[in-house]
């Protein structure tokens, strides 16, 4: 049984995520129906022909001479072909090591969870300097589905914050389980657990180390794998801004605010579907990426424990060879 069906689907709407041209419209609708599309045939593939999804007790690699001479600085690494579930590379798969900002892409979904896109949210502290181009400011509305692209897209510990802080109520009004202290958390643990992910467990919101020897959180290469196939099967929509190099974005008064891609290997990658970059000091470097190698064929490829820019060669050199296998 696939995993995707341990937990329902996210039912959120597309939202648009192009930086504007000129004026700044609030949506585009070719670029929805583009997305839409994409996103149905996505979640179809994955959903309903592949059936080979790769759990840590299942998951065989393939042995593909693609990858003999692979060699990368990541502690952990893993890519998986998701049309026929098989282990394409693994290094270090299971070890469990610190997730940095890989962390909000379950943050991104426990919210989505609990509110819809548009609702409004007043941001209740400046989240930057004044004068700084990628800021949200205290007093500004903003709609969550732009919180969430600002966050992810310019990996935003204080918008990770503020968005689990306003759906607090709302897991607990949903889930009546939820630790008072800490809902939109333990609602992201309990996502981990659904899927599986023993290997996986949150501290805080955003990934940020608590310490100098405690990260805010820990998986693994495969956990991850299996966290980036199911948001980008079930909440597309949510995570379309990650394929962009930028974001020019407005809240409902008119005032704009950037985001700038902090995955500088968006240039290498054809078909990109979602990705997430992550850095701390107890993490190292970490990315996560899910992409299309032809149509209807998406792979997902996870990095952990690199370095700031080893990164992003690492994957680099992993996409290489992925494409060389199966193309």
């Amino acid at each position: 049984m696939s995993l995707l069906k341990t937990m329902p689907p996210l039912e959120n709407p597309q939202i648009d995520t192009a930086i504007p041209e000129g004026k700044k419209p609030r949506t585009g609708i070719l670029t929805l129906g583009l997305l839409g599309v994409t996103a149905f045939v996505f979640a179809y593939t994955y959903m309903d022909t592949t059936t080979q999804i790769p759990t840590t007790q299942t998951a065989t690699v393939a042995q593909t001479d693609a990858y003999t001479n692979v060699s990368i600085k990541a502690k952990s690494a893993i890519v998986v072909d998701l049309r026929t579930g098989k282990t394409l590379y693994a290094k270090n798969a299971d070890a469990q090591l610190p997730l940095a900002s890989l962390t909000k892409v379950a943050m991104a979904l426990a919210v989505s969870d609990v509110l819809p896109l548009d609702t409004i949210v007043t941001i209740p502290y400046d989240t930057a300097p004044k004068g700084s181009a990628m800021r949200l400011a205290k007093g500004e509305q903003w709609r969550i589905g732009d919180i969430i692209n600002f966050t992810l897209v310019a990996s935003s510990n204080e918008g990770a914050n503020i968005l689990a802080a306003a759906a607090d109520s709302a897991v607990l009004a949903k889930y009546p389980d939820a630790s008072p202290e800490a809902p939109t958390l333990w609602l992201m643990n309990s996502i981990a657990r659904k899927l599986g992910l023993s290997n996986t467990y949150f501290l805080n919101v955003n990934g940020l180390d608590l310490s100098t020897t405690q990260a805010g959180a820990y998986g693994s290469a495969r956990g991850m794998e299996l966290l980036f196939a199911y948001a980008a099967s079930t909440s597309p929509g949510i995570f379309t801004g990650t394929t962009k190099d930028g974001l020019l974005l407005t809240d409902e008064s008119g005032n704009t605010t950037s985001a700038i891609n902090t995955n500088e290997a968006l240039g290498q990658i054809p078909g990109l579907i979602m990705g997430k970059t992550g850095f701390t000091d107890l993490a190292g470097g970490n990315l996560g990426l899910v992409f299309d190698v032809g149509l209807a064929h998406p792979v997902v490829a996870i990095v952990l424990g690199s370095s700031r820019e080893g990164r992003f060669v690492d994957m680099h050199t992993l996409l290489v060879a992925t494409r060389d296998f199966i193309m």
